[in-house]
């Protein structure tokens, strides 16, 4: 499955030239906001086109457009030019402000997605189908989706011990994770979706099943230790993810003593693949 989000940004539109830019900083796509207007509207001047809805969105406080980036992105004629980019999030609000008939359809299924949210609140149950019904579709065994969807409780109540001692912000979550990482695989979770050739996808749906044990005994190490523990702060719950992480590396260090060879592969299960041909311009 060579598909990537840049394949389903042009599935979306029915269009291959959407120019999309992966931001390796951010971990996001940035969307060339004068292609998708060009599409949508049918203009034969998407940019003067823009430039008018522009002003109207943010005369309306519009923030998919004051979030607007701009990158020198490479033009039909093989030169560069400073292009509005949004991201994710801002591509679908200037879709829903476009009135036209190609928006219709992509309005829709975001009307449709958007339902189908608000059924799972009232049923969780829907969601969690849902979930089950992706990873099938994306050729996982049953036995593989009923270990994952268990370690995403695993991984809550993990949060959650965090939470209670004193873990509030969404970065420091991200510390303390990788610190575990680190820990065990040498690589924070950012190297080491790096290291598999991975953007935006998720890190344990591509590793192997001796990885997610591995990971898997790093957060339920950490976890109980936090939970005896009970370190307050950033700094005392470093501590601890650390020695979580270190017990997996124990457990790591002892399999490719017996194996003879490493266990930390750049395999990633859905076989992902990135060939980037360059769009922008380096500053």
């Amino acid at each position: 499955m060579k598909q990537d989000k840049t394949y389903l940004i042009n599935k979306i539109f029915n269009n291959d030239s959407i120019r999309t830019i992966w931001d390796k900083d951010e971990e996001k796509y940035y969307i060339s906001v004068v292609d998708i207007v060009g599409i949508l509207s049918e203009s034969e001047n998407p940019r003067n086109y823009w430039k008018v809805l522009k002003h109207r969105l943010k005369k309306e406080g519009n923030e998919s457009v004051t979030k607007c980036n701009q990158l020198k992105l490479k033009s039909l004629d093989g030169k560069y030019y400073s292009t509005d980019v949004v991201d994710i999030e801002g591509m679908f609000r200037i879709i829903e402000s476009i009135p036209s008939k190609n928006a219709e359809p992509i309005k829709q299924w975001l009307a449709k997605l958007g339902s189908e949210r608000i059924d799972e609140v009232f049923d969780p149950s829907i969601g969690i189908q849902r979930l089950i019904d992706l990873y099938r579709s994306k050729g996982y065994d049953e036995l593989w989706i009923a270990k994952r969807i268990k370690g995403i409780q695993q991984r809550k109540s993990l949060t959650d011990i965090w939470k209670e001692n004193g873990i509030t912000e969404n970065y420091e979550y991200g510390i303390l994770t990788n610190e575990i990482y680190k820990s065990w695989s040498g690589m924070t979770a950012k190297e080491y979706k790096e290291y598999k050739g991975l953007r935006k996808e998720s890190l344990r749906d591509n590793m192997d099943s001796i990885e997610v044990t591995l990971a898997d005994l790093g957060e339920e190490a950490t976890k109980r230790l936090a939970n005896k523990q009970k370190p307050q702060g950033l700094r005392d719950n470093i501590k601890v993810a650390k020695i979580g992480g270190n017990v997996a590396k124990v457990a790591r260090d002892e399999l490719e003593k017996q194996l003879g060879e490493t266990v930390i592969t750049k395999d990633n299960c859905l076989g992902y693949e990135y060939k980037d041909e360059k769009l922008i311009e380096n500053k």
